[in-house]
């Protein structure tokens, strides 16, 4: 059967004007994600690449890890992450009294704890739907297609054996909903709790993917200031 090794990429730079870009400490997780899939005898014969440039950043991290030949990467669009900024930036409009919205000027210079109430709320709005006539933001059930059609690009596969895939935690929830059938509630909740370069493992079986692991980070065990969650 089909293995997925599903993995949201190392930390980006959030509070820059690039959050797009891994910092220092992501690519180290992603190394390290490297040397343990190579030191663990795994070797996937498919990748599948969001088009953004911290998923890049990761996979060049983890080839270098590797070290060793891997496949050429498959650029897929519909592992691209949503709009973070656009969906706060909806949100602290639309609620601008909402307790959470009161670090909207600049909120990755907040507390973690803060960041976290206004990314949950903001989720949560736009998981429920209360955002898609936002001209700036990617309606919600678009974006559940958009996951759905990579989804597809798997089930198309007819061969069994590791897959790995780099994406974004948005992308990485969509999946874990998928196989749980789980609601578009639990979306925010799920979305928040991903590590960076954490593996989310599943198997295809049966015409459908099913969970095996969740949010993993075997090859940051014994390196716990490593773990991150932006």
């Amino acid at each position: 059967m089909m293995r997925l090794l599903a993995v949201r990429h190392g930390q980006a730079s959030a509070g820059t004007d690039d959050y797009d870009r891994l910092s220092p400490l992501g690519a180290e997780q992603s190394r390290r994600l490297g040397q343990w899939l190579a030191h663990a005898g795994i070797r996937p014969r498919r990748i599948l690449l969001g088009a953004m440039r911290r998923h890049q950043q990761t996979l060049d991290a983890l080839l270098e890890g590797y070290d060793s030949p891997l496949p050429g990467a498959e650029y897929l669009d519909e592992l691209n992450e949503f709009d973070h900024d656009a969906v706060l930036a909806a949100f602290c409009r639309r609620h601008a009294d909402h307790p959470a919205a009161s670090i909207a000027a600049a909120p990755w210079q907040a507390q973690p704890r803060e960041v976290g109430r206004l990314v949950s709320a903001a989720l949560g709005a736009w998981s429920s739907g209360s955002l898609d006539d936002e001209h700036a933001v990617e309606p919600w059930p678009q974006f559940r297609q958009r996951v759905g059609r990579a989804i597809d690009v798997l089930h198309a596969d007819p061969d069994n054996g590791a897959v790995l895939m780099v994406s974004s935690g948005g992308v990485l929830t969509q999946l874990l909903m998928a196989a749980l059938d789980a609601p578009d509630s639990r979306a925010a909740e799920l979305n928040l709790g991903i590590r960076n370069s954490a593996v989310c493992e599943f198997v295809r079986n049966d015409g459908r993917l099913r969970l095996l692991s969740w949010n993993g980070l075997p090859h940051l065990a014994d390196a716990p200031e490593l773990w991150t969650h932006y």
